[in-house]
Parts: structure tokens; sequence; C-alpha cells
């Protein structure tokens, strides 16, 4: 369920004052573990590390990553691939 139009997107106010203390040039890896954070227009350049419950995984922000949340760019469970003895014939072509 999405966030209501009257409260508006879920900014992080700690991780904007962050990110306007470096300079746009900062290649420096900002962390966090916000990932229902709204990523904005003045986090565009910047590379957050967004935490996935083990690690903190670097995200570099794009524009047309605007709107979305840090959460999507960071995967939470790592995908093995399904078995079976077909499967490893296939992967040793």
């Amino acid at each position: 369920m999405s966030r209501s139009l009257k409260k508006g997107p879920y900014v992080n106010e700690r991780l904007l004052n962050k990110i306007k203390n470096l300079k746009p040039d900062d290649k420096t890896v900002i962390k966090t573990w916000d990932r229902a954070c709204t990523i904005t227009p003045e986090m565009v350049g910047f590379t957050i590390g967004v935490h996935n419950g083990r690690l903190h995984t670097p995200v570099s922000i794009t524009e047309e990553s605007v709107g979305h949340k840090l959460g999507e760019f960071a995967p939470t469970r790592k995908f093995v691939s399904h078995g079976g003895k077909m499967a490893k014939d296939q992967s040793k072509k």
C-alpha cells in the first residue's frame, strides 16, 4: 500500500542533511539502514550504501531512480539456481 498523498513522500531528514553537507563530486558512500526512504532529486549523483540485512549494498543514484524507494535497489534474498540433472547439463554447455 502506498503512502497518503496528504502526507507526501517519506524522506529521512538525517540522510538528506548528510547529502547536503557533501560536495557534488564527492565519491564517499553514505551508509543507511532506511530502506523505506524515497529517492529525491537532491540525491542524484551520490552513492548510498543501503543495508540489506547483512551488509551495505552500494547504490548509485541516477535520474531514473527518483521517486523509487532505496530498498528496491538492494535485494535482501540471494537467488541460488534451481537444481536438478537438467540444470547441470545446461550449465556445462
